[in-house]
């Protein structure tokens, strides 16, 4: 990566972090743009030239989780099925999941909470999170239709990236998300019949 890009990666990051602290601090709708671009020391104009939104400012590694999610498929453990790895992954990125500064930890890390508190607490991050999660259906379908040799097409194969993404949305609204999210994967992996009455 040349200066020119380091420069850019700098101020992008410089921008989201400050984005993310305001928007815990004060709330997401008691900061305007400005308020973001100020806090990193860019105009407004210069933000808006790498966020499009202010909901785009809270979730900045989009082309990383979608590689991930693929990668779940791809790069599975011989042996592990589709739905088994899309389960983990899923598991691990929604239910679950580390504190991005730390790498460690279950769900529990402040960093995270705070993050999942806010988009949780703001319907506006909420629904924009909900969509850019759902806007990675149609890699993750190719994903899978590749690795089981179907065409690119294959309905069964967008179903199943469409039914697994969901399943986040749907665990996350249960009393106990990682047990309901366990109930979509077996019936995704098992189906209906097989789960008896």
């Amino acid at each position: 990566m040349g200066r020119r890009e380091r420069k850019k990666a700098a101020t992008r990051k410089a921008l989201a972090d400050a984005a993310l602290r305001l928007f815990i601090e004060h709330g997401y709708d008691a900061v305007t743009l400005h308020d973001v671009a100020e806090a990193a020391d860019v105009s407004t104009t210069t933000l808006l030239k790498y966020f499009p939104s202010k909901e785009a400012l809270v979730f900045d590694e989009e082309a990383d989780q979608e590689a991930a999610l693929v990668s779940a498929v791809r790069d599975r453990a011989p042996g592990t099925t589709i739905p088994q790895a899309l389960r983990a992954h899923v598991k691990r990125v929604r239910i679950r999941p580390a504190d991005t500064k730390t790498g460690t930890g279950t769900g529990t890390d402040t960093g995270y909470r705070d993050f999942f508190d806010l988009v949780v607490g703001t319907p506006a991050l909420s629904d924009y999170g909900h969509r850019m999660w759902m806007r990675r259906q149609d890699a993750l379908a190719r994903a899978i239709a590749d690795d089981t040799g179907a065409p690119s097409d294959d309905l069964r194969s967008a179903a199943l990236a469409r039914f697994a993404l969901e399943a986040s949305a749907f665990a996350r609204g249960a009393a106990d998300a990682e047990q309901a999210l366990d109930a979509a994967f077996d019936l995704l992996e098992n189906g209906w019949s097989a789960t008896g009455p």
